[in-house]
């Protein structure tokens, strides 16, 4: 009583039944936006259209220009493109020994980013206690940081004055000896920039390592307490730690801004010091492109300071898990 089994005929009608019986899914139509939703977003793209807009005339088109203008000998009067040189300009600057120069004395200028950060870690901690005018002196260390640094650099020109500045003043009342050249000298001329730019940016370490401190949960340093850890071991194993967001921050900032270093040096010498001692390399490029109209040679060095920072910045976001600590 079984029924027979389809032939091989009926098995491809069957198919082919099924296979124009198959539908495909309706498309949905989009549902309409309200009018209030339609004018949502029209307002929308008009406010971000105003900072777009802005980027693209005040830093977007400058760097392609600049860039453009590096691959020329425009002096700011002529054409860029009627002077198009290539890479003339980059190659001539990997061979000037001036622009070398620079770069060595920008980078020993920035020994000064670890001396600040240390003094600025060390003077928060003993700030992070309640002790009478501690708000005095958290207003007295930022006020450098706020003043004007064309300023305060010409009042520590007269600090540094050979002759009559108040360091050597100080210095001749306690040894009897007269103090060195500070500005006149190739050598103490550096530390003179160093020590300037350390109780500049002082402020700026001594207030953001308080609130890192202030962060700490006080339990970390009872439990060390208990367990018989002494004010160094605690320091060492608690503070450094929790506190080294804090210090990749005025790391990668201070690596930043002392590649841009140029106020101080054009206040405090005169054309960058004896035998250019002084000048850093953003010194060099104003020197070079508006001192000596050369804007193609001043644009390729930029080019080429930024790649240098960025590089910089970068191998410092690379390695920040191997020592940066956060609190869990």
């Amino acid at each position: 009583g079984a029924a027979p089994l389809p032939s091989a005929t009926s098995k491809g009608e069957i198919f082919l039944m099924a296979s124009t019986t198959t539908t495909t899914p309706a498309k949905t139509d989009k549902p309409r936006m309200s009018q209030m939703a339609l004018q949502e977003q029209r307002w929308g793209r008009l406010f971000v259209a105003a900072p777009f807009v802005g980027f693209c005339l005040f830093s977007a088109f400058p760097i392609v220009f600049a860039f453009v203008a590096s691959l020329s000998n425009w002096t700011g009067t002529n054409s860029v493109f009627a002077n198009f040189c290539g890479l003339n300009n980059y190659i001539e600057l990997f061979t000037d020994a001036r622009f070398w120069k620079t770069v060595g004395t920008t980078i020993i200028y920035m020994t000064g980013i670890p001396i600040g950060m240390i003094l600025g870690l060390l003077i928060a901690t003993a700030m992070n206690r309640r002790i009478p005018g501690v708000k005095i002196l958290r207003t007295m260390y930022y006020v450098p940081v706020i003043s004007s640094l064309v300023a305060v650099a010409i009042l520590w020109a007269w600090v540094f004055n050979y002759d009559f500045g108040l360091l050597n003043l100080i210095i001749k009342a306690l040894t009897g000896a007269k103090g060195p050249n500070w500005l006149g000298d190739e050598a103490w001329i550096k530390v003179a920039m160093i020590i300037f730019m350390v109780w500049k940016g002082l402020g700026t370490s001594v207030i953001l390592y308080l609130s890192g401190l202030q962060n700490i949960p006080r339990d970390y340093y009872e439990a060390a307490t208990i367990d018989g850890a002494t004010g160094w071991q605690a320091f060492k194993n608690i503070t450094i730690p929790l506190v080294s967001p804090v210090t990749f921050y005025l790391l990668i900032t201070g690596i930043i801004g002392g590649f841009q270093v140029f106020v101080e040096v054009s206040v405090m010498t005169t054309n960058g010091g004896v035998n250019y001692s002084a000048a850093t390399v953003v010194y060099y490029l104003w020197d070079k492109a508006f001192k000596h109209q050369q804007m193609g040679y001043g644009a390729a060095m930029a080019f080429i300071l930024a790649i240098i920072i960025f590089i910089v910045t970068a191998i410092n976001f690379k390695g920040q898990d191997k020592w940066v600590k956060t609190i869990d």
